[in-house]
């Protein structure tokens, strides 16, 4: 008896974990999606609601780059129309508070290649950091 209480018990929990992660990996996606919302809409303002206020954003274009990630994207997206562009999670990873997500953004000459950070924040899943390389395309593709 003991051990179908044992058993019961461990599968309980187990159970319990998996749902836990599920229900991160449902409101990383919501968050990224605000970031995406933002980039192929112009929509400044999901920026806000995707990125920690303090969050940096950081490449390389000849020389190391490294600014306020909303305040950048905000900028970018008031200067510029909106543009086709093909979008896709690679890949998220979740431990305890901490996540990590690739994405691509496919325009028509070049994709971006983002490497996204994400904290649980009293509650709320945020970007704090965002790292992208620029992937141009050869003329087949």
């Amino acid at each position: 008896m003991k051990k179908i209480f044992f058993v019961f018990i461990l599968i309980t929990s187990f159970m319990t974990q998996v749902q836990a992660q599920n229900n991160d990996l449902q409101l990383i996606e919501k968050t990224i999606n605000y970031y995406l919302d933002g980039m192929t809409t112009h929509n400044a303002t999901s920026f806000e609601k995707a990125f920690h206020p303090n969050a940096t954003m950081k490449w390389i274009d000849k020389k190391y780059e490294d600014v306020n990630a909303i305040e950048a994207l905000s900028s970018y997206v008031k200067a510029n129309d909106p543009v086709k562009t093909k979008t896709r999670i690679m890949a998220i990873h979740i431990a305890e508070d901490a996540a990590s997500a690739q994405l691509e953004l496919e325009y028509d000459t070049f994709s971006y290649i983002d490497f996204m950070h994400l904290l649980k924040i009293d509650g709320t899943w945020k970007i704090v950091s965002k790292t992208y390389a620029t992937r141009t395309k050869s003329p087949k593709e």
